[in-house]
């Protein structure tokens, strides 16, 4: 057995543009303090090696402090570390890859081509391949390895499994049963697949080990692999990043609309990033600059979005004689003929803001 710690697609010096510059540059931090976590998570499963699948970095430009912290935790390790560059990250005479002294345990590969590095202490060989641009052409296209007795056949990849179209060298099941390996470890997607087996070969991804937005939410982190001859066990290790989260509440029977939201996360968020929508038909319209408010500092950050909507009673008024009696029949009327939810969605915004210009008031009366 051949144990291996498994990560992909941490994607270093990520911009986090919309975190403002403070709270980007803290991120980026908590990114390059992933490293020191992975190397801690090493010595204590007492991991054989380490293989990384790809988009390390975000893009081909790299902050030094980052550079300075894998030219030192990498080597310190202690064990094989095996990297295969990805479409982010992708190896050329200009990449970091070529540039960072990265010390003797660290294997980069360099070409396309599928090439392979013989482990005789561990009765294995590892095989991989690296990115050299952006897109690149399926890297297991008749691709098949010659078998050895006792020996393991491990194999790094960053590419797309399931869609031949991709150009992000695009990986079949048949590609994989055919490899003759015994486990492959993929990055590229940013979610955990669970572990897969295609024909005898054993092969995962485990995501990426902390979220960067709202399409990479819950708990991210790497795979402790041990894998043999005709088996593979994978373990799951959360790495207690932040996390993202994406969280929709109803207001409609809600009196506080703090406390609604509140008890809609229910668990301590101090750490984390959430975007709340709200719906429903409340009484009230939500107060969305009283709500950020009295929230955003029981997060590390919180976007809000009202997609709350307008109660029925509101166009009661559109009988009346009045500005804002042939207002709201004036809507009405595009309310009834409209062809989608889209549409009425829209008329019932221009009715809540007309409303509230007409009575110069903060909100919108429901009722």
């Amino acid at each position: 057995m051949i144990r291996i710690l498994h990560a992909a697609d941490l994607h270093l010096d990520s911009p986090f543009q919309a975190m403002g510059r403070d709270k980007a540059a803290q991120r980026r931090g908590e990114q390059r303090a992933l490293l020191g976590r992975m190397g801690a998570l090493v010595r204590e499963y007492e991991a054989d090696m380490v293989l990384l699948a790809g988009d390390l970095f975000d893009a081909d430009s790299h902050y030094s402090e980052t550079a300075r912290l894998l030219e030192q935790t990498l080597p310190a390790m202690g064990v094989p570390v095996f990297l295969a560059p990805g479409n982010h990250d992708w190896y050329g005479p200009r990449s970091p890859w070529a540039r960072l002294d990265l010390g003797e345990n660290v294997h980069v590969f360099a070409e396309e081509t599928v090439r392979c590095v013989e482990l005789p202490e561990l009765n294995a060989r590892v095989w991989g391949a690296a990115f050299t641009g952006k897109h690149r052409r399926p890297p297991l296209a008749g691709f098949q390895a010659e078998k050895q007795a006792d020996t393991l056949d491990i194999m790094v990849l960053h590419g797309e499994v399931g869609d031949p179209a991709s150009p992000y060298g695009a990986i079949s099941e048949a590609d994989i049963a055919r490899s003759g390996m015994d486990y492959i470890a993929l990055g590229h997607q940013h979610a955990f697949s669970g572990l897969r087996k295609a024909g005898d070969t054993f092969y995962a991804w485990p995501g990426c080990p902390e979220g960067r937005g709202f399409d990479e939410t819950g708990e991210k982190g790497v795979l402790l692999a041990d894998v043999g001859q005709d088996n593979c066990e994978i373990k799951f290790i959360g790495l207690g990043g932040r996390r993202y989260e994406a969280l929709t509440v109803d207001l409609t029977d809600s009196l506080d609309h703090a406390g609604t939201v509140e008890g809609a996360v229910g668990r301590d968020a101090a750490r984390d990033i959430y975007r709340i929508v709200l719906t429903g038909t409340p009484a009230t319209p939500p107060d969305m600059a009283a709500l950020q408010g009295a929230l955003e500092g029981r997060f590390f950050a919180l976007k809000l979005r009202d997609e709350t909507r307008l109660r029925r009673d509101v166009w009661d008024g559109r009988e009346v004689l009045s500005l804002r009696g042939l207002y709201l029949a004036k809507l009405w009327q595009r309310y009834e003929a409209a062809e989608s939810d889209e549409e009425r969605a829209s008329v019932e915004l221009a009715a809540r803001y007309g409303l509230r210009a007409l009575e110069n008031g903060e909100e919108i009366p429901l009722a």
